[in-house]
C-alpha cells in the first residue's frame, strides 16, 4: 500500500494535469494541515483515492463547519466570527476530517497479526502549539486531553485487531523530532508518550517546512517512523521501515 502524504505547500508536481499518471499507484492520501480546501478537493477528484485530512493553524475558512462552538477569536488567523452547531461535513470535498478521531477505513486493507485482513486503523489531531491565542493552537494540557478523548477507541481496536492503530495523523512534530525551538514550531510532547503508549507504525506530521535538503525528514521513534510531510512524500505502508520517497 503506497500513501501520498502533503502538507503546508501546494506542491506542483501535484496540482497539474499530470499528477493522475505521476500517482498512479497511490492508493490513499493523508493532508496534514495547512492546506486550503481547494487544493485537496484537486487531489481528491484527480486520484479519486480515500483522502484524510486535518487543519494546521492557518487555512481555517472551513475549521468552524468542523468543530461546534467555535467563537470569534482575535490574535492571527481570526477566520470565524459566529458560532456553528450542528453542521456535519465529516466528508465535505470528497475527503475525510481526521482531527480528534480514530477511523477504520475498511476500504484500506492491512494484514493483521493472525494473518487475516483488517481495515487501517488512522488517529488524528488537528492544530499547533498555542503560540499567539490563535484558532486550533493548544496548550500542552489541552492537547494532553484531546488524546485521552481517543482513548475508548484505541482500546476496542487493540481488543478488535490487536494494535491501537496504524497510522498517527497530526499537523505538529513530537517534541524534539523535527520540530524547532521558536514558540510556533515546537512540537507536543504528549506526542511522545502517544507513540510510546500507543506504538503507531507511523507518525505523519505537517508544519517544519524543509528548505534545507540536509534537514531530517524520517525519524524512529521507540517503534513509529515519525515522516514530515512537507509538501509530499510517499509512504510504503508495506516497506519494513516506510522510508521510501
Amino acid at each position: 500500500m503506497k500513501i501520498l502524504c502533503v502538507s503546508d505547500q501546494i506542491d506542483p508536481l501535484i496540482y497539474n494535469t499530470s499528477a493522475k499518471k505521476t500517482f498512479a499507484d497511490i492508493d490513499a492520501v493523508l493532508c496534514a494541515g495547512d492546506l486550503n480546501s481547494e487544493y485537496i478537493d484537486f487531489i481528491v477528484s484527480t486520484l479519486n483515492k480515500p483522502t484524510f485530512f486535518i487543519f494546521g493553524n492557518h487555512n481555517l475558512t472551513e475549521f468552524g463547519y468542523y468543530h461546534r462552538k467555535v467563537k470569534s477569536h482575535t490574535g492571527a488567523h481570526p477566520t470565524w466570527q459566529t458560532e456553528y452547531k450542528s453542521y456535519d461535513l465529516s466528508n465535505n470535498f470528497g475527503a475525510v476530517y481526521a482531527g480528534f478521531k480514530v477511523l477504520e477505513e475498511k476500504g484500506l486493507k492491512v494484514s493483521g497479526k493472525n494473518g487475516k485482513n483488517r481495515p487501517l486503523l488512522i488517529a488524528g489531531v488537528s492544530g499547533s502549539k498555542r503560540y499567539n491565542k490563535g484558532l486550533n493552537q493548544y496548550t500542552e494540557a489541552q492537547m494532553k486531553r484531546h488524546l485521552l478523548a481517543l482513548l475508548p477507541k484505541l482500546i476496542l481496536n487493540k481488543i478488535r485487531y490487536g494494535v491501537y492503530l496504524d497510522i498517527f495523523l497530526t499537523h505538529a512534530s513530537p517534541r524534539h523530532i523535527h520540530d524547532r525551538e521558536d514558540p510556533c514550531h515546537q512540537g507536543f510532547e504528549c506526542f511522545n508518550w502517544f507513540i510510546k503508549k500507543f506504538q503507531p507504525k507511523f507518525l505523519v506530521h505537517g508544519h517544519i517546512h524543509l528548505y534545507d535538503l540536509n534537514s531530517p525528514r524520517v525519524t524512529l521513534s521507540q517503534k513509529t517512523t515519525v515522516i514530515n510531510a512537507y509538501s509530499h512524500y510517499i509512504l510504503d505502508f508495506d516497506a519494513e521501515n516506510g522510508e521510501k520517497n
